[in-house]
């Protein structure tokens, strides 16, 4: 009697066609669900209900860290190569059938302009190799909405990707990840147009920085944080307070709804400092501040956040022969200084350092008297003289007519030379505006005393040209004294200029026609003196002699 387990032959016969109608519907190409029933360390044995199982290598299961993605007992989709090896295996691709379904998948997102994920896998030549699933391109250039320098960094980055042109016979794919922020950016712009009034606090990151400020990414939108706006304290560059990527929360400045432009802030989201300078820090007031900077012209000190004054150069020393300042102080430097104004509207604290410091001309018209004698070193040459050190922060000037009784000085360096010790007399002290002149002619030979003794009016010299004028010529006497032979005291005719008569150097003879003691002055004339010098002219007489000017008045008045 048969059992109920038992089959009859009908059955059987019935079950075995059934199972050999279905192994003539496997085709080779065609995708088939299977059962995973073995992974060993080389390939994964999967059932997909054939004759025999099939094999598919281990690395189509392994991900890009190593890792083996299958289980037994996992169903998956493979794709039917060979019915039979010569192992009697049916060879299966795992890979081949993704990539089948994958093909279908971006052709779809490519007719209906979907985007697809993938991972940045390579650096290629013009730009990057994108694995979908199957290999894609995507070029350097649609990589991103700016340039990309740097397209390494980008490697093993999952993206989303738009597909801009497909040959599935050719294998090409080629992607644009420019055009899926192009999109993005849009969409976040318009959100952010329509929050965008001045006054509101927005919350941005921080895109890229230049030396005037910060460029601010609101969503689509960019903002220019400028370096003036970024705090109420000196900043010399953006970078000293931001970097690229940091989120910020600025205030709308300013926008502009045609350009698009918005100006940005964020000192703007604390109080001004400068709202309680002017009872904070009243004129003459002693401050203590660390140095920010220091220029050509002087140092800013920070006072507190946003406070900032100036030491100008002027104020650093009491001594003229500071000029720079940085032998002064440097940045760092914590500093004690006396506040000397305060301007609210240019927002602008002048300091004194000097001003901490004992004041060297106070008593100078007590302690230096007119007349005495004092020893000090050239500090300085200057064109009208040289400046004298008579004690630190305390200068004298000699005038270049004070270096000799007599002679033009043209230039203080054809007498003295910076450096150099020397004698003087204080000839005049005025302590209000801080000057003191000083002679050093009293120390040398008094030229001028010299010529009143060898000279006297009417006397013949003989000289030489120093300077020539339109007025008159300019003689050296005995290289002590200058003196002037005006014009009319010249042989030249009316009209004829001394230029064309005379030359520097040239030697002549002249009469003292006067002597000025007070202001040191000599007259000459060569009228009498070069006609008397003529020489007779060869074979012939000598030429009569001019009647003196004293001759010819006493003749007009006989």
């Amino acid at each position: 009697m048969e059992t109920e387990t038992e089959l009859s032959a009908a059955e059987y016969e019935s079950l075995i066609a059934q199972y050999e109608d279905t192994l003539k519907n496997l085709q080779e190409g065609q995708i088939i669900r299977g059962r995973v029933i073995q992974v060993t360390p080389s390939e994964v044995i999967v059932d997909i209900g054939y004759k025999s199982e099939g094999v598919i290598s281990i690395a189509e299961f392994t991900d890009y860290e190593g890792h083996v993605t299958v289980a037994v007992n996992d169903k998956i989709d493979v794709l039917l190569e060979t019915t039979e090896d010569q192992n009697g295996y049916v060879v299966l691709s795992k890979d081949k059938a993704e990539k089948m379904r994958v093909w279908d998948d971006v052709e779809k997102a490519f007719r209906e302009g979907t985007n697809v994920r993938g991972r940045i896998i390579d650096r290629i030549k013009g730009g990057l190799a994108v694995d979908i699933g199957v290999k894609a391109f995507l070029p350097g250039s649609l990589v991103d909405t700016k340039p990309v320098k740097n397209l390494d960094f980008l490697r093993g980055k999952d993206f989303e990707f738009k597909v801009i042109s497909v040959d599935k016979k050719r294998g090409n794919i080629v992607l644009s990840r420019k055009a899926v922020i192009e999109v993005e950016q849009e969409a976040k712009k318009r959100e952010t147009l329509a929050q965008l009034e001045e006054g509101r606090v927005l919350r941005g990151t921080v895109k890229n920085l230049t030396d005037y400020g910060a460029f601010v990414d609101l969503g689509g939108l960019d903002g220019l944080l400028h370096v003036t706006d970024i705090s109420w304290g000196r900043i010399n560059h953006p970078s000293d307070v931001l970097k690229v990527g940091d989120e910020i929360d600025v205030v709308v400045l300013k926008f502009d709804k045609e350009t698009e432009r918005v100006s940005l802030g964020t000192k703007q989201l604390t109080a001004d400092p400068w709202e309680q300078v002017p009872e904070k820090y009243p004129v003459g007031s002693r401050v203590s501040g660390r140095v920010t900077n220091v220029t050509d012209y002087g140092a800013f000190v920070e006072l507190e956040q946003g406070i900032e004054g100036l030491i100008h150069v002027s104020e650093m020393s009491w001594s003229k022969k500071m000029k720079n300042p940085s032998k002064v102080v440097s940045v760092g430097d914590t500093v004690e200084a006396i506040i000397s104004d305060v301007n609210t509207d240019t927002r602008r604290i002048s300091l004194s350092l000097k001003n901490t410091l004992p004041d060297p001309w106070e008593g100078v018209a007590e302690k230096y008297a007119i007349g005495s004698e004092i020893t000090g070193k050239v500090r300085n040459l200057t064109d009208f003289g040289a400046f004298v050190e008579i004690e630190e922060g305390v200068d004298g000037l000699i005038h270049v007519s004070d270096m000799s009784w007599t002679k033009r000085i043209k230039h203080p360096s054809e007498v003295l030379k910076k450096g150099d010790e020397v004698r003087a007399t204080i000839t005049h002290i005025d302590p209000e505006n801080r000057r003191i002149s000083l002679s050093i002619k009293e120390f040398m030979p008094n030229e001028w005393e010299e010529f009143k003794k060898k000279h006297q009016v009417g006397s013949v010299i003989e000289g030489t040209v120093t300077r020539i004028a339109d007025f008159g010529v300019f003689v050296n006497i005995d290289g002590m004294v200058e003196g002037l032979m005006h014009v009319s005291e010249t042989p030249l005719a009316r009209g004829q200029k001394p230029q064309d008569h005379y030359a520097e150097g040239q030697k002549v003879r002249a009469t003292i026609l006067r002597i000025e003691d007070e202001e040191m002055k000599v007259g000459l004339s060569s009228r009498d003196v070069e006609a008397e010098a003529a020489a007779p002219a060869e074979g012939g007489e000598a030429p009569k002699k001019k009647r003196s000017r004293k001759k010819a008045e006493t003749a007009d008045e006989e």
